[in-house]
C-alpha cells in the first residue's frame, strides 16, 4: 500500500499543468555579464516597489537569478537603485473599518461654539481690512 505522500505525488503527477517556460531577458538580449552599474537592465528585474522579482516571474535560470540578485544588492548599496519605493494608492469605495479613522465620533446635533466664534472673528477682521484697503486706493 502506498503512503499518503506517494498518493499526493501520484495525483499531482497524473495531471501536470502545461505551461510555457518564460524566456529570460538576459537570453533574448544576449547579455553575457550582469554589471551592477547597468541600472536600466537591473530595474527590469525589479517590481514597482523595488523588490527583486523571483525566478519564476523573471524567467531566469538559477545562476542568472543569483547574479541578478547580487548585482541589484550591490547597486542598492552604491545608491544606484532604491531599497524600496513608496507607491501612492488611491482609495476607492467605502472604508473597511466603518468610517473610523482613529478620531472619536463627532456629535452632529451639538454645535461647536469655539469654532463658530473663531470663524466669525476671522471673517470680521478680513472684511474690515478689505474695506480699509479699498478706501486707501480710492
Amino acid at each position: 500500500m502506498a503512503s499518503k505522500k506517494n498518493k499526493a505525488r501520484a495525483a499531482r503527477d497524473a495531471n501536470p499543468r502545461k505551461f510555457k517556460k518564460k524566456t529570460s531577458i538576459l537570453v533574448t538580449e544576449k547579455v553575457e555579464y550582469i554589471d551592477y552599474k547597468d541600472v536600466d537592465l537591473l530595474q527590469r528585474f525589479m517590481s514597482d516597489r523595488a523588490k527583486i522579482r523571483n525566478r519564476r516571474v523573471a524567467g531566469n535560470s538559477l545562476q542568472q537569478q543569483r547574479e541578478v540578485a547580487n548585482a541589484i544588492k550591490l547597486a542598492r548599496e552604491m545608491a544606484l537603485l532604491p531599497y524600496a519605493k513608496r507607491v501612492a494608492s488611491t482609495r476607492t469605495g467605502g472604508r473597511r473599518d466603518g468610517g473610523r479613522d482613529g478620531r472619536p465620533p463627532r456629535d452632529e446635533g451639538a454645535p461647536n461654539d469655539v469654532e463658530a466664534t473663531t470663524d466669525e472673528t476671522v471673517l470680521e477682521d478680513t472684511d474690515e481690512t478689505v474695506v480699509d484697503a479699498v478706501e486707501e486706493q480710492a
